[in-house]
């Protein structure tokens, strides 16, 4: 069996993380997997069990700085003891193939471990085949800066981009206009969305036991919660003046990496309203979407998969690193055109505003066609393409 490195770095939410995971869940049926993990631990995440994690000291970003767990090292050696581990770890598993999770059309603060780690893997197991994971928007602002040292990145050391995007929504060449300078070959595996839990009927029934159903359910989330905070506080405030005007209840999801400041001040404000439960995290959120009524969130890639499979009408509020990322403003301006979504831009969101708009959308048919206008099995997708991919090599 084919030994696969998977290495994942999330530097701001957790969405590298959700879909990687999910990537790995569907190559483990295939193949022997370790999954090289470095972002801010998430409790009560699962790694599947059939996977071996290979937990890199935590990095990850705010404000733009590298930020880590242990107290009593500084950042420089942290970045030295994670290039270590990742050398260390490639000369004692020798994998057959290392998969890099968004690089190197992403994550080039982490050149100071990437780098070296495909350096040595060239060097020392020239068997070893290189992959790049995608998601369908690169979304960099200053992509066009770097597009040269992308290109010199793969054409150099990778032998194959896997695309996590249904080409009907956007094509690996839409998001990479120098795809052409690109020598290997580029697999679209269509969307990464998270799979429904084995015992469904038991993960069911407990859920109910946590909502009320007599009351249309509106879901409220950011994803890992750095981002967002403005879209949880305008809801609460909302939610005042809603509760004369419909029955309803908002279950909240703030993300496990909402500043403690701001979770305390969005539970203060919560506890004076019944018609608000506010909590951190799930790893249900897919099952919660589906009981929903109504989905409010941002346009991350996973809260987007999991729209598009549970069907839910949905409000979304695209907020990302404008400055630097526009990723979430693209996603949502194709969604927005299809009829997927309704939109609430940053600048609009007001609590007057948001109340109208949830009633307005409430008051719609629910319209679950767009569940099939798209693959959905980019997990499963990734695994045989890699198989297949595994197979011609062999045959050569």
């Amino acid at each position: 069996m084919q030994k696969i490195m998977f290495y994942c770095q999330y530097l701001t939410g957790m969405g590298h993380l959700v879909r990687s995971t999910e990537i790995i869940r569907e190559l483990a049926k295939k193949f022997q997997v370790y999954f090289i993990s470095g972002g801010q631990p998430v409790a009560d995440f699962k790694i599947p069990n059939n996977v071996e994690l290979i937990k890199l000291p935590a990095l990850w970003l705010e404000g733009g700085e590298f930020k880590i767990a242990e107290d009593s090292l500084e950042v420089e050696e942290v970045k030295q003891i994670r290039k270590d581990q990742l050398i260390t770890s490639i000369d004692l598993v020798q994998p057959d193939c290392v998969i890099t999770e968004f690089f190197p059309f992403g994550r080039h603060k982490l050149l100071f471990e990437l780098l070296p780690l495909i350096q040595h893997i060239k060097a020392n197991y020239p068997q070893t085949k290189i992959v790049s994971s995608v998601r369908d928007f690169i979304g960099r602002q200053n992509l066009h800066e770097e597009k040269d040292i992308i290109c010199d990145l793969v054409n150099q050391y990778f032998d194959l981009i896997l695309s996590h995007s249904d080409p009907n929504f956007q094509s690996f060449a839409e998001t990479f206009p120098n795809y052409r300078e690109i020598n290997c070959e580029i697999k679209p595996t269509g969307f990464v969305a998270q799979s429904f839990p084995e015992n469904s009927i038991k993960s069911y029934y407990q859920l109910l036991d946590e909502l009320d159903t007599n009351q249309p359910t509106i879901l409220v989330s950011v994803g890992g919660g750095r981002l967002g905070y403005e879209l949880l506080d305008a809801v609460i405030e909302s939610s005042s003046m809603l509760e004369s005007q419909i029955p309803h209840q908002f279950q909240i999801f703030t993300g496990p990496f909402m500043p403690k400041p701001l979770f305390k001040q969005l539970q203060k404000a919560a506890s004076t309203r019944k018609n608000v439960k506010l909590q951190r995290y799930t790893n249900r959120l897919l099952e919660y979407m589906q009981n929903a009524d109504l989905s409010i969130s941002l346009t991350g890639y996973n809260t987007t998969m999991n729209i598009l499979k549970t069907g839910v009408r949905a409000i979304v509020v695209p907020i990302g690193h404008y400055s630097k990322d526009h990723e979430q403003l693209m996603r949502t301006k194709k969604l927005k055109t299809l009829g997927i979504v309704e939109v609430i831009n940053l600048n609009d969101l007001q609590p007057n505003y948001l109340a109208q708009r949830i009633i307005s959308c409430l008051d719609k048919e629910s319209d679950t066609n767009f569940t099939h206008l798209f693959n959905l099995d980019g997990a499963r997708n990734t695994a045989d393409i890699l198989e297949k991919f595994w197979s011609q090599l062999n045959n050569y």
